[in-house]
């Protein structure tokens, strides 16, 4: 094994990685024991383990997501993370509606609860975090203004045109081939120029944060440029440098990413199970499991903004989002118009409500030359009303 392998393949990421699969071989193989209605006691065990494995899995991919950002540098270190878990995450959604019975609501309830939590909560969260740690942040403000820009557009196609142009808040068929068309065009050149041509719109700001309040456990003042972004050597340069450590980190992110994700929709009915015994709405199960396959981008976000990298958490985030709606919308829909399942995408008033506030909220804190936390403490209110629509 090589010296790169060995960097790479650590007894810590071996095991993190072992420990996610034999959990999901486990479930595969007690499956039928886990069939609802289970009792109450295994329920809740069956439960605590899941989350268990998926926090110790987490951190290994939150690991090797930082390793591949300082060898990359944003927004490629940032993207592979995003689009390794929102590709699994679109196989799994497109997996459910070829399965056996009707899931005309999966896509739209799926999406609009990564909405929430990642605009609302993760945002706010690392706005707190990083306004306390440092007083003030300074995003790039033209790569949130891309961002932001995206997901008003992509928001709108996925959620209300459904609603005042649909059928029943499905798309007519031609309809359907007209939003699948303009969102991956849209999408593609979003991704064209993000790794191209305004690659630099989505670094950090040298000097964005504040140094009279360090992050505990380091001196001095935090840098918090891009690693010195402007004297980075080019992409291909880059690979070329590390080529044995860069792939072998890509499939061990891609090998560690798909239990947590396996694991968070084995969850999926005995989520169900034990909410619906406790008179919870339905609507939770999706809100949880939602947060629990992007916890891993969660985690490198709050590190991120805490370390006064707010435009890295910005990557994860927004980008994470905008490659969700991207994707998994076009996807959705084709399987629709291929096997005649109707996909309702059009969302409720409270909803629709509750998301344009949150893109507009977004775009007047992150457009302002000092983000703070109490820019965060305005984004953690609207996911408190999100969960009181989720109730009601």
């Amino acid at each position: 094994m090589t010296a790169a392998l060995r960097r790479v393949l650590t007894p810590l990421t071996t095991a993190r990685a072992a420990v996610g699969w034999l959990t999901v071989l486990v479930l595969w193989a007690v499956s039928d024991l886990l069939t609802p209605p289970v009792p109450a006691v295994p329920l809740l065990v069956a439960i605590a383990v899941i989350v268990g494995v998926i926090i110790f899995a987490s951190t290994g991919v939150v690991h090797q997501a930082e390793q591949l950002a300082r060898r990359l540098g944003d927004p490629y270190g940032s993207l592979v993370l995003t689009l390794s878990i929102v590709m699994i995450e679109v196989v799994l959604i497109c997996a459910v509606m070829l399965g056996p019975g009707e899931h005309p609501t999966i896509a739209r309830d799926s999406v609009m609860a990564v909405s929430m939590i990642i605009l609302n909560l993760v945002v706010g969260l690392c706005l707190l975090v990083g306004g306390l740690a440092h007083g003030h942040l300074q995003p790039n403000r033209t790569g949130v203004s891309t961002y932001l820009s995206l997901l008003v557009v992509l928001c709108m196609l996925a959620f209300g045109l459904p609603a005042a142009l649909g059928t029943d808040g499905a798309f007519r068929p031609w309809q359907v081939i007209a939003v699948v068309a303009v969102t991956l065009g849209c999408y593609a050149v979003f991704l064209w120029r993000q790794t191209g041509a305004q690659a630099e719109d989505f670094t950090e700001v040298g000097g964005a944060a504040p140094v009279s309040s360090p992050v505990p456990g380091t001196s001095g003042s935090v840098r918090t440029g891009d690693d010195d972004a402007a004297s980075r050597p080019p992409l291909g340069e880059v690979l070329r440098a590390h080529r044995p450590e860069l792939p072998a980190r890509l499939v061990v992110l891609v090998v560690s990413v798909l239990p947590v994700v396996l694991l968070s929709h084995d969850m999926a009915a005995l989520l169900d199970d034990a909410l619906g015994r406790a008179g919870a709405p339905p609507a939770v199960a999706g809100v949880l499991i939602a947060g629990i396959v992007f916890l891993p981008e969660s985690i490198t976000s709050l590190r991120a903004a805490r370390a006064g990298r707010i435009q890295r958490a910005s990557n994860l985030c927004h980008g994470a989002l905008v490659s969700t709606v991207g994707l998994t919308i076009p996807a959705v829909l084709v399987i629709g118009l291929l096997t005649g399942q109707t996909v309702v995408l059009a969302e409720s008033p409270a909803n629709l409500l509750l998301l344009g506030v949150t893109l507009a909220l977004s775009t007047v804190a992150l457009a302002a030359p000092r983000v703070t936390a109490v820019h965060g403490a305005a984004h953690l209110v609207l996911f408190t009303a999100y969960g009181i629509v989720v109730f009601s």
